[in-house]
């Protein structure tokens, strides 16, 4: 049923998860701590910019804001 429903693009103000199973075969992984945090996984970050195929996320935790590839990135839904 969810296969009809238009996905809609992320935007500013998006709120979003990693999708860790694209995460981790990536270019990016590699380059990065191998021990992640899992609220990068389980979300929510709320997207601060976009530039090209990557987001600037932001958590809602002090830690700095962080640059992602777009097709890494899920929409975060909110359950009611």
């Amino acid at each position: 049923m969810t296969e009809s429903i238009p996905k809609k693009p992320l935007k500013k103000g998006s709120l979003v998860f990693i999708d860790k199973s694209i995460y981790d075969g990536s270019v990016e992984a590699l380059a990065s701590d191998q021990d992640l945090p899992s609220y990068i996984f389980e979300g929510p970050g709320e997207i601060l910019s976009i530039k090209e195929e990557y987001a600037q996320v932001r958590w809602r935790r002090p830690v700095p804001d962080v640059w992602f590839k777009l097709d890494q990135i899920k929409e975060y839904i909110v359950s009611e």
